[in-house]
């Protein structure tokens, strides 16, 4: 049976169907036209997902491509303290590519937006020999409120929202069934589903803003963070880089997903989770009594990890085991380009 192609309906006829997802008063113009409340800051965010780099016909369906092209997007407006207004998708199709695959794409995008009272507000589509979608969401924020990857400083707490190597796991386990044999069925669909639906932490924010009594008047900028969508490591990394200070990090504070360590051994586990990445939780580094109050709010499996450092490396320790020390870098991770 023949499936309805993207060449078989055209540019027209695909964007006829899309613009079902999209608000009427909002598109049919060159641009979108989007509000912004008084006193708030516009963040724009743009994030690419590639057709067998970022997922795969073995590992994704279309839903969960779409779903996970916006909590990208919504993730990174989090850990920038923003609250979304809306979306725009550059989507890049061969003409061979069914149209039923594009709409599962846009509703599994939809679903996600949804969530969080977020629309998919306009976008392009051109022909290409590898599917891409490229997304840029708008967020807004107070002045005084916008998350910044420069500010921390020595004597900070880092705390972590949830959760590390969950998305890996999942993803260990879609590519290859025969692994975890020894798991129930719900623990394998909670893992896979962290890899292929994952939760942007915007739902954190109101916590953030309760905390303002908790921090001193004397510290220069506001809270320091960013999202681990490329792994804790790297996020604990790029915001020491960029504030110019190094780090402590205790292993055996790490939140991992309870079973995890059934099947895998517990440096794996540890690897998983520092390097695993798309696990979408906020790597966040403010005063300890602020720290404190924060991961009390949350509950479990929110944590405490580590401190922030004068010294400008960032080290891993294990205080309760071992006691051995181990230096982190960027190039343990993934890199995109790398050899």
């Amino acid at each position: 049976m023949h499936q309805t192609t993207v060449k078989d309906i055209g540019e027209q006829g695909l964007l006829a169907r899309l613009q079902r997802f999209c608000p009427a008063d909002v598109i049919g113009d060159d641009g979108a036209v989007l509000k912004i409340i008084n006193d708030q800051n516009l963040v724009v965010t743009t994030d690419v997902l590639v057709d067998r780099v970022h997922f795969s016909e073995k590992t994704t369906s279309p839903e969960d491509v779409g779903w996970r092209a916006a909590a990208a997007n919504l993730s990174d407006l989090a850990a920038m303290g923003a609250t979304p207004i809306g979306i725009t998708i550059g989507l890049s199709l061969p003409g061979e590519t069914p149209v039923a695959w594009v709409e599962a794409l846009y509703q599994g995008c939809d679903r996600c937006l949804k969530t969080y009272q977020t629309k998919i507000v306009g976008g392009d589509i051109c022909r290409s020999s590898v599917i891409s979608v490229a997304i840029t969401a708008f967020g807004q924020v107070e002045p005084n409120k916008i998350i910044r990857r420069f500010t921390a400083q020595p004597g900070d707490a880092i705390a972590v929202t949830g959760i590390h190597g969950a998305s890996r796991a999942g993803l260990e386990l879609l590519l290859n069934p025969d692994l975890g044999q020894n798991l129930g069925q719900k623990e394998r669909d909670n893992l896979i589903n962290c890899h292929q639906r994952p939760r942007p932490r915007l739902d954190v924010l109101p916590h953030l803003w309760n905390l303002s009594e908790f921090i001193p008047a004397s510290k220069n900028g506001w809270i320091a963070g960013m999202d681990s969508s490329d792994g804790l490591a790297d996020a604990v990394l790029q915001i020491c880089r960029c504030s110019g200070v190094g780090a402590e990090i205790e292993k055996n504070l790490i939140p991992l997903p309870p079973s995890l360590t059934q099947w895998v051994s517990p440096e794996d586990a540890i690897a998983w989770a520092l390097y695993g990445g798309e696990d979408f939780e906020l790597v966040l580094c403010l005063p300890e009594l602020a720290a404190t109050q924060f991961v009390k709010k949350l509950g479990k499996p929110a944590a405490i990890i580590g401190k922030i450092t004068t010294e400008k490396t960032v080290i891993l320790q294990d205080s309760l085991g071992s006691g051995s020390q181990k230096e982190l870098s960027l190039s343990q991770g993934f890199q995109h380009f790398s050899p």
